[in-house]
């Protein structure tokens, strides 16, 4: 008998095992659909940020980043910020426009999450308004470097259009 019962609790354990493997796998197809989709109109992920309802992704063309739903258009980001707890760390500012432009923002204050999280958001500012994208606290170096790699992906296309613009061609 309890040969029997140990026998019915490896098969309970491996079932369950094996609906969280399928379970995975379907999200895992999910991702690559959408990603996939993506990549067919045109877009590339830049990076996926995790959140409680699953990944927001922050994916660009060749004229606009978006942020989930929202669309940033390439051309009127000024400035590009790196916050960590909502007090920059880094911060490039676009050459097209002129300097003094980019003041300190009181749109996102400070949202104490204690001591042990340190939050890591990036600030976009265009000529009409500011997009926050939220890299969120996870553990050590997760989110830090979500938040770098927005925040290269920004600043390397505002250096490019900042060169662009500033360069006459030759006669």
């Amino acid at each position: 008998v309890r040969d029997f019962i140990a026998g019915l609790i490896a098969l309970g354990l491996f079932l369950f095992a094996l609906g969280l493997v399928s379970t995975l796998r379907f999200h895992q197809r999910t991702r690559e659909r959408e990603r996939r989709k993506l990549e067919e109109a045109g877009r590339t992920v830049l990076a996926e940020v995790p959140h409680r309802e699953g990944l927001t992704l922050f994916v660009a063309n060749d004229t606009h980043f978006y942020w989930g739903d929202t669309a940033i258009p390439q051309a009127r980001i000024k400035l590009v910020r790196v916050l960590i707890n909502g007090t920059p760390l880094a911060s490039y500012q676009a050459r097209r426009y002129p300097p003094g432009d980019a003041d300190n923002s009181d749109s996102f204050t400070d949202r104490p999450d204690g001591i042990a999280h340190d939050r890591w958001d990036v600030l976009i500012r265009t000529d009409t308004t500011d997009i926050l994208v939220e890299c969120g606290s996870i553990r050590e170096r997760v989110s830090q470097e979500l938040a770098r790699r927005v925040f290269d992906s920004v600043r390397a296309d505002m250096d490019r259009r900042d060169v662009s613009e500033t360069t006459t061609p030759a006669p």
